[in-house]
C-alpha cells in the first residue's frame, strides 16, 4: 500500500510591515497555514512581487511605511496586476484613509490592531479552502 501524500493549500501571502511586532503577530495568525515573504517597505514589497508575483496568492499591505508607503506600492503592483488580493492595513480609523486606500487598488481594508478573527476571516473569503 502506497502512502498518499496530502497536498494541504498553503498560499503564499506577502506582507509589507515596516513594524516587527505586527510581522509577528501577523505571522503567528496566519503562519502554520500560509507561507509568508516579509518587506520592511514599499519598495521591498514591489521587488517580492515582481520576484514572486506568479506564486503569490495575496499581499497584506501596510499603508504607512518608510521610503515607499503602501498606498504607492498598491498602485504600483495593481498596474500588473489587477486580481491579485491587496489587503491593506492601516492603524487609522477614518473614512478618508479607507477611501485613499480603496483608491489606490485595495481589495479591503482592515484597521489595526489585526486581531486573529479579522485576519484569518479576510484571507478566508479569498481563500475557502483554508480551513483554520
Amino acid at each position: 500500500m502506497e502512502n498518499e501524500q496530502i497536498n494541504e493549500f498553503r498560499p503564499l501571502i506577502l506582507v509589507a510591515e515596516d513594524d516587527d511586532s505586527n510581522f509577528q503577530l501577523i505571522k503567528a495568525i496566519i503562519g502554520k497555514k500560509c507561507d509568508i515573504m516579509w518587506a520592511k517597505n514599499g519598495e521591498e514589497i514591489v521587488k517580492l512581487y515582481e520576484t514572486y508575483g506568479n506564486e503569490a496568492k495575496a499581499i497584506l499591505m501596510d499603508i504607512k511605511m518608510p521610503i515607499m508607503n503602501g498606498l504607492d506600492a498598491t498602485k504600483i503592483i495593481r498596474g500588473e496586476n489587477k486580481n491579485i488580493p491587496i489587503i491593506m492595513q492601516t492603524a487609522y480609523a477614518f473614512s478618508s484613509d479607507r477611501e485613499n486606500a480603496m483608491n489606490a487598488g485595495a481589495s479591503e481594508v482592515l484597521v489595526k490592531p489585526i486581531t486573529l478573527g479579522v485576519l484569518r476571516d479576510a484571507l478566508s473569503r479569498y481563500f475557502p479552502e483554508l480551513k483554520w
